[in-house]
């Protein structure tokens, strides 16, 4: 019997957060593979085809649509109720590169719902969908990284949603969601957008997108976006931005908007991470985030560990998230600053203080570049119970003086600082620190 375990406030973790068990394909239901309904691997588009076959799986009482080896190309698709996806090994579904063949809709992008293009996998308002198997789902993303990063030379004020780019995989208002063992790679854009829907799972899978020499722009792992109940569990993240993100809403009244909302109960656990921007991210665009969980977690490069971005024309409350067992290399351990990136107060003056609080991160060895790389912005937000257990840092440089903080709690922290003396933190209770000046030292470089 599974211990009883709890969220940071206390919750119980459900037991459906220990349900890992996937599926084999003869549990999925009538197959419906590709080449007996002549979809080749021939180097066409069959977005028709392929649609169509989802429509009469869905029609014929649900089955699976199976993608066999072999590489085989379409624009959008929409999944069914009853549908299920599988995709073989040595199987690729590979997204056109031509933005026309994902058409226009009312989705939900960036913290906003507004006319944006559809993904190459749309998952909306179905109750038990998997889409699983050995095989893989490949955005073919190049074309548009390189447009993107001309129009960045061209205007370095271009927006994301500048350069038109499809998602990988939208999953919208639904139930019971499982993906599982699929290598998801080469995204256009985000990489998987979880949108107000419940109990998801992402087990095994391999999430990549390349950061040299040509990067992936805005090619998110995972945007949790306004969700509850989110298990993310043996996957391997490697993208050109950030890994785990929760989002909910952006702008001075987002906190009121009926299509923005918190994200609750995320649970990311027995991970690994290649390179990334952040491993674990509340924001760009976000609102309340409660009861998150990281643990069990080895990150072999990223950007930043923990990071809270708070923006100033947002009203945004962070509280009860846990990091725990994690270890590796970051440039910054903690990052919590403001994110200033295309905000707009839209004229109101009287956003409400942000929050971020019972904030814990223990059992932890890194080495990073800048320990606490915390910015106190006190006429924008408040910090407050955070506390460091068991934490050993590496650390090129301290970062900002602890009094960011309100009721900080170091218990059993190292910090050896390499080539610098510790200045503010010095006197901290329970905080034992060394200082390396030997070149030998040196780590963590990016």
């Amino acid at each position: 019997m599974q211990e009883k375990e709890f969220f940071p406030d206390g919750t119980p973790i459900d037991e459906w957060f220990y349900d890992t068990r996937v599926p084999e394909l003869s549990e999925l239901g009538k197959p419906y593979v590709l080449t007996d309904y002549d979809i080749q691997d021939d180097g066409r588009l069959h977005t028709k085809e392929i649609q169509a076959l989802i429509d009469r799986i869905a029609e014929e009482g649900g089955g699976v649509l199976v993608v066999p080896p072999g590489i085989y190309e379409t624009g959008a698709l929409f999944f069914k109720q009853g549908v299920s996806l599988y995709v073989d090994g040595g199987g690729v579904l590979r997204g056109s590169d031509d933005i026309s063949d994902y058409p226009l809709m009312t989705t939900r992008i960036e913290g906003q719902t507004c006319p944006y293009f559809a993904a190459l996998i749309n998952v909306i308002g179905l109750k038990g969908f998997t889409m699983c198997g050995p095989g893989t789902i490949d955005g073919h993303g190049v074309r548009s990284w390189r447009s993107f990063w001309l129009r960045r030379n061209w205007n370095i004020e271009c927006t994301n949603k500048d350069e038109h780019r499809a998602r990988l995989v939208f999953i919208a208002d639904c139930e019971d969601v499982l993906v599982a063992g699929l290598h998801l790679q080469n995204s256009q854009f985000w990489t998987n957008h979880l949108y107000r829907s419940r109990r998801v799972k992402y087990i095994g899978c391999r999430i990549f997108s390349q950061a040299t020499p040509l990067g992936g722009p805005s090619t998110d792992a995972l945007d949790i976006d306004v969700c509850t109940d989110v298990l993310v569990k043996n996957c391997r993240m490697e993208v050109n931005d950030d890994a785990v993100v929760l989002k909910g809403g952006k702008g001075p009244w987002a906190d009121e908007a009926p299509e923005n909302g918190m994200n609750e109960r995320i649970l990311v656990e027995d991970c690994t991470y290649g390179f990334c921007h952040g491993c674990l991210v509340c924001g760009s665009e976000s609102i309340h985030n409660r009861n998150v969980i990281m643990r069990r977690v080895q990150v072999d490069c990223g950007n930043n560990l923990l990071w809270l971005k708070m923006r100033p024309d947002t009203p945004q409350h962070y509280e009860y998230i846990t990091v725990d067992d994690v270890h590796g290399k970051v440039v910054s351990f903690f990052n919590v600053n403001p994110w200033t990136q295309f905000y707009d107060t839209q004229g109101r003056t009287d956003i409400p203080l942000s929050l971020a609080d019972h904030v814990t991160v223990k059992n932890c060895t890194f080495d990073c570049e800048i320990f606490m790389n915390v910015r106190p912005e006190p006429s924008q937000y408040r910090l407050a119970d955070f506390t460091l257990e068991n934490v050993t840092i590496r650390t090129d440089a301290e970062g900002y003086p602890t009094d960011a903080i309100e009721n900080l709690t170091m218990e059993n922290v190292s910090v050896e600082l390499t080539g610098n003396e510790p200045t503010a933190w010095n006197a901290r209770d329970n905080v034992s620190w060394k200082t390396t000046t030997s070149e030998d030292a040196a780590f963590g470089k990016k």
